[in-house]
């Protein structure tokens, strides 16, 4: 357990240097420090790995760690090739993309019954119609953005319902765990798009959104110690 503590906290300590350096505009000296907080979640994926009953499991949740931190990484070379930013955050929220339907992958087997699964597709279409409403109406962005996003934000409500039935029915500590990080890795991901195709952009919302992120994908990689 030290080294769980140790892992999180080097995570949290790049990401406020990673914030700091992002607000001096010290854009490349960010990128640096935003993969090396991701790399710590990654490796602490790959530790808390080899506790886990379900190897395959853990394999995929690993996997999608890793697509996690190649998608940050993108994400903030945005600001260090400007001509080029558009293209990188497309293909950086694309890498996230995969990295959600992998986790989704990891969690169906968990599904008890095929029943369950279709009530989750349900629930999923009614939350992420009602949410997208919701935010289209408070950014303005191109056809191209927006309907990238509805891809995005389905596969990540789809990955929070399946996430959330799945606590309810096998109600364990990692099924619990598992669920709350990913309710905040999609809090972030509303944050980040409000902030980014809103009318303004603020810092504390960038906060807000990093902070969430982080302690999302620390609790996902922690969620294999109870797998």
């Amino acid at each position: 357990m030290p080294i769980l503590f140790f892992i999180c906290l080097a995570c949290l300590l790049n990401m406020v240097s990673f914030l700091n350096a992002e607000y001096r505009k010290q854009y490349k000296k960010a990128v640096l420090l935003k993969g090396m907080a991701s790399l710590c979640f990654v490796i602490l994926g790959f530790y808390s790995g080899q506790f886990s009953m379900d190897p395959i499991f853990s394999k995929w949740i690993c996997i999608g760690l890793t697509l996690g931190m190649i998608a940050d990484i993108l994400l903030n070379l945005r600001f260090v090739f400007e001509k080029k930013g558009k293209l990188i955050f497309l293909i950086g929220i694309l890498v996230f993309l995969s990295g959600h339907i992998v986790y989704l992958y990891a969690l169906i087997p968990y599904c008890m019954h095929l029943r369950h699964l279709y009530m989750d597709i349900g629930a999923c279409i009614i939350i992420s119609f009602l949410l997208l409403k919701w935010i289209f109406s408070k950014i303005t962005a191109a056809k191209a953005f927006k309907l990238f996003g509805i891809f995005y934000i389905g596969a990540i409500v789809l990955m929070n319902c399946v996430a959330f039935s799945n606590m309810l029915t096998h109600q364990t500590l990692g099924s619990f765990i598992f669920m709350i990080g990913a309710i905040l890795f999609l809090l972030s991901d509303i944050i980040l798009i409000l902030n980014t195709f809103g009318k303004e952009q603020k810092f504390t919302l960038r906060i807000a959104n990093v902070s969430l992120y982080y302690i999302g994908q620390l609790l996902i990689a922690t969620c294999l110690f109870f797998f």
